[in-house]
């Protein structure tokens, strides 16, 4: 059965509905609103997920308990909007209106899934698609040497267009500054440069119509070259750090201008005994800051490990605060929750895994490989014998299966906290879709269908249901609920393309 919109099957549109329902109770003007579903994913059954992450995911994004007690009616959830309206009215909170957490029981089970509308469509791999903090602005950076900044509340206009300078290979990411005053971009490179994004003009030449410096973030006792992966600002601006291909952490002082620390993160000694590297390091595929105050950053790399660095003690050059083990294969990308405790990674052994590293471990020895066969995620596919495997030592508090981590650093994310209390986590896919898992339960509540290639990154928009997703097929396309009213993009009008 297919919903239709306009005449138009959901599956031709390439609506995302396998894994919503539609409850009968909430209208709009007639028209019925889809829903996050509940329906679990198939297979296994999914594992109960520790409780406090339950019980503050709950708290973020569900109603409060005094609603049943001043509203009649069946006790489940979700609340309809209608007992979420009749509660307010009678002031069941205390305060007149809506807390947070009503807000986020309002919005989360909105998802967006309809569409997608086309952003921008170019014949260069996007890597990069990222709306800044405040979701006024939008940045996609292709392999082609461009980086288009997009004006979100003025209809999508490319406000900046920026030529990069010095490319190797391609934008591996890029980093707006708290201000949105400055972006930075990297490659290949160990020369990660910076962008004043805030003037008015919309083409970007290096240092010819602005500033565009580059930032060396190799020392001068160094002869050879390495390529940055993964790039964050600080929540103040004043610092960036970088996970490089040379199995360093690195932290720049933007204010002295100069590299402030440099940290051997993930070296030989971490290495898995499987592993297929012949060089001494392990690449640190991703970085990121665990909370606001800037003193602890979490690390992934190809070793298969996620370590947590706080840089107001190290014990000793070089070491981890904590190590967590649980990945079979390499990590591709990390995301904080923000809260300093939880975060997520996603790896190249088709997972994603959630973390509390208040469980992690300073031993490192229990990553000692067993699988007994050769494999590159570069080119070939994921052994069927491999999916049911489990790390002996896993020290995970969940795992999220479903989705393609294959060819690129694919990237995952969770759901913004403002509409959604962080309920769920979303992914980019080699299968040339987005999926959004629910954190609590597992369940796969929605799998974006459009590209034709993979999805290496996407986006959820900080405030409102809009989610952007780019892929090597060259199409940054929204998805949104309940829609702008347009006719979305249909499989037989997509321009033909290069096969990659």
């Amino acid at each position: 059965m297919f919903v239709t919109a306009g005449g138009v099957d959901i599956d031709e549109m390439g609506y995302a509905m396998s894994r919503l329902e539609i409850e009968s109770e909430l209208f709009d003007g007639g028209n019925t609103v889809h829903e996050a579903g509940s329906s679990t994913r198939p297979g296994k059954p999914f594992p109960k997920v520790d409780d406090e992450i339950s019980q503050l995911t709950n708290l973020r994004s569900g109603p409060n308990d005094r609603l049943h007690q001043l509203v009649p009616g069946k006790q489940q959830l979700p609340v309809s909007p209608v007992r979420m309206l009749a509660g307010r009215e009678s002031n069941y909170s205390g305060k007149g209106r809506f807390s947070s957490a009503d807000r986020c029981h309002m919005l989360s089970r909105y998802l967006p899934v309809n569409g997608p509308w086309l952003v921008d469509q170019t014949t260069s791999r996007a890597y990069v698609s990222q709306f800044s903090a405040d979701g006024s602005l939008f940045v996609a950076g292709f392999q082609g040497s461009n980086i288009r900044i997009y004006n979100v509340d003025r209809g999508w206009k490319v406000q900046k267009n920026i030529l990069a300078k010095s490319l190797r290979w391609t934008i591996t990411d890029t980093s707006l500054s708290p201000d949105q005053q400055y972006l930075v971009y990297t490659s290949m490179s160990p020369v990660v440069h910076i962008v004043n994004v805030g003037s008015s003009t919309t083409e970007s030449f290096a240092n010819v119509t602005e500033i565009h410096e580059g930032l060396d973030f190799s020392s001068n006792d160094r002869r050879y070259s390495f390529g940055i992966f993964s790039v964050k600002f600080s929540t103040d601006g004043r610092e960036l750090v970088a996970g490089s291909s040379d199995d360093s952490i690195y932290v720049y002082d933007l204010e002295a201008n100069k590299l402030s620390l440099r940290i051997m993160a993930h070296t030989v000694g971490s290495l898995p005994l499987y592993s297929r590297y012949d060089k001494l390091v392990a690449d640190v595929n991703t970085v990121t800051f665990a909370d606001e105050s800037g003193n602890l950053i979490y690390s992934g790399s190809d070793d298969n490990l996620c370590k947590v660095w706080d840089r107001r003690c190290f014990v000793a050059k070089d070491k981890p605060a904590g190590v967590l083990v649980g990945h079979l294969e390499g990590i591709t990308f990390l995301d904080s929750r923000g809260d300093g405790r939880y975060f997520i990674s996603n790896g190249k052994d088709q997972t994603i895994k959630l973390w509390d590293i208040r469980k992690m471990s300073s031993d490192t020895s229990c990553n000692l490989g067993y699988r007994n066969f050769e494999w590159d995620y570069r080119w070939m596919d994921y052994p069927p014998q491999a999916r049911d495997l489990k790390h002996p030592s896993d020290g995970s508090v969940a795992t999220y299966k479903g989705h393609s981590v294959l060819r690129t650093l694919i990237r995952c994310y969770f759901s913004p906290e403002y509409s959604t209390g962080q309920k769920y986590i979303y992914t980019g896919s080699h299968d040339s879709r987005v999926y959004i898992y629910d954190v609590v339960t597992g369940a796969q509540v929605a799998v974006l269908k459009h590209h034709t290639s993979p999805v290496r990154d996407c986006s959820w928009h900080p405030h409102y249901p809009v989610l952007v997703s780019s892929s090597w097929d060259g199409d940054v396309v929204k998805w949104e609920f309940p829609g702008n009213g347009e006719a979305p993009v249909l499989a037989n009008e997509r321009r033909v393309r290069r096969q990659y």
